[in-house]
């Protein structure tokens, strides 16, 4: 499509794919969706991204990443008979984390009916330069059905500037007190005598005002990728200090032959039984250790020890669902670490071909997200992430460290072995 153009959208519900090609020096780039009402948001639930990734009607959701070979695919699902009556627009843009979108190649959006897959429309932007965001499409109610238009428009003022023109109001970083001004001194004199007044009668006392109304929280847009350069994060200094921080895991199943990979010249390999398990290792501060997988059925518990909930095996990689895990970190006081990892169950002999994200969000907080594309070596088992307490801060701490078990030798065991957890190990089965 060229921009300006638009098209007839049939399906009742659309998978909308914001795509781009990957590579050194490239931004992340993350997809976000606004629903307006004459033209501005009508509260800040309008609008759905990575930190806010469902709205409250049902009708959009952010599903999350896709990490391929040579591209990334950041997806929004939309439910266009659940959008409400109100909404006349769903704007969808991006934002790029890291520099300009004149740095992003191969960036394009492309609508699908959400049931059979059937492309219903692309648009692939040639001529952003120092954009930081960009309008790539929308769509629209036009005489009772909808229309998505390719739109190309750009910010250089990032998500916030985004946002904030269509009223979202962001939670912009505290600034420091001003230096308190040095106090006067007067010169020294004795005490005046008062002068007699006459008694005034007070006036009534007046009720008390009702109090004001608490003001809604504004939107966060913070999130951290950790990177080799970059490889730590507090997780109370991004005010996840409480509550629950959920671990997920989901991971490319299905061949694809079409969309962005067959542009691209490539195509996704098949893994339709692959089975990838998210794990923790954890040791708590009175030095009982554990495990938390569904090998042998160790689901954990979330509101006693250890504090770390699996909430079942997953074996589909959907963004929906996939695996994941439950941290309470109202107990973090209770953890002295805790290793989160990844191992093959079935389906592939490596991590080498596959492509799966792995999203640490706290409840209270930015989310920390992991891409499993960098495995060079014929790895069964990967070391995502270690946390450990320190002080009462729990420290995020990068690892993505593919490991190659000794012949014999259980994942688990590797990764016991590398990280000196010193546990005994038995054959187990799910």
């Amino acid at each position: 499509m060229l921009k300006g153009a638009n098209v007839p959208v049939p399906a009742h519900s659309v998978r909308v794919e914001l795509a781009w090609r990957s590579g050194p020096g490239v931004p992340d780039v993350d997809a976000s969706a606004l629903l307006l009402a004459d033209g501005r948001v009508r509260s800040d639930a309008d609008f759905v991204f990575y930190n806010q990734p469902a709205h409250s009607s049902g009708a959009v959701r952010h599903e999350g990443k896709r990490s391929e070979p040579d591209a990334v695919t950041d997806t929004l699902v939309i439910d266009l008979g659940q959008v409400e009556a109100a909404v006349e627009r769903v704007v969808l843009a991006a934002s790029a984390d890291g520099g300009t979108f004149g740095r992003v190649p191969g960036l394009g959006i492309r609508v699908l009916d959400a049931a059979t897959g059937a492309e219903l429309a692309r648009f692939e932007s040639q001529d952003a330069t120092v954009e930081t965001a960009f309008i790539l499409g929308e769509l629209y109610r036009r005489q009772g059905a909808w229309k998505f238009r390719a739109v190309g428009q750009g910010y250089d003022s990032g998500l916030e500037g985004l946002a904030t023109d269509f009223g979202i109001t962001v939670d912009k970083p505290q600034q420091p007190p001003a230096a308190p001004t040095a106090p006067f001194t007067p010169s020294v004199r004795p005490p005046a005598r008062p002068a007699p007044t006459a008694q005034v009668p007070l006036p009534p006392t007046a009720p008390p005002a009702a109090p004001a109304p608490t003001p809604a929280t504004p939107v966060r847009l913070s999130k951290v990728t950790l990177t080799k350069e970059a490889p730590r994060v507090s997780l109370a200094k991004q005010g996840g200090s409480s509550g629950a921080l959920r671990v997920n895991l989901n991971w490319q199943t299905r061949k694809q032959f079409s969309g962005w990979g067959a542009k691209l010249g490539r195509a996704t390999a098949n893994h339709s039984d692959l089975d990838l398990d998210l794990c923790a290792l954890y040791e708590l501060s009175d030095g009982r250790k554990g495990v938390v997988q569904a090998l042998g059925n160790a689901f954990g518990a979330l509101h006693q020890p250890p504090y770390i909930h699996l909430d079942g095996d997953d074996r589909t990689g959907a963004v929906e669902s996939g695996e994941n895990l439950t941290v309470n970190l109202d107990q973090k006081d209770k953890f002295r670490r805790l290793l989160i990892f990844v191992t093959i169950y079935e389906g592939a002999r490596s991590f080498a071909d596959l492509h799966a994200t792995v999203t640490l969000q706290p409840q209270f907080g930015a989310p920390v997200e992991f891409f499993l594309d960098e495995c060079t070596v014929p790895s069964t088992v990967c070391a995502l992430a270690l946390i450990t307490n320190n002080g009462g801060d729990l420290i995020v701490q990068r690892e993505a460290r593919y490991l190659v078990p000794a012949r014999g030798v259980s994942p688990q065991r590797t990764i016991d072995q590398t990280y000196g957890w010193g546990m005994n190990w038995t054959p187990g089965r799910k």
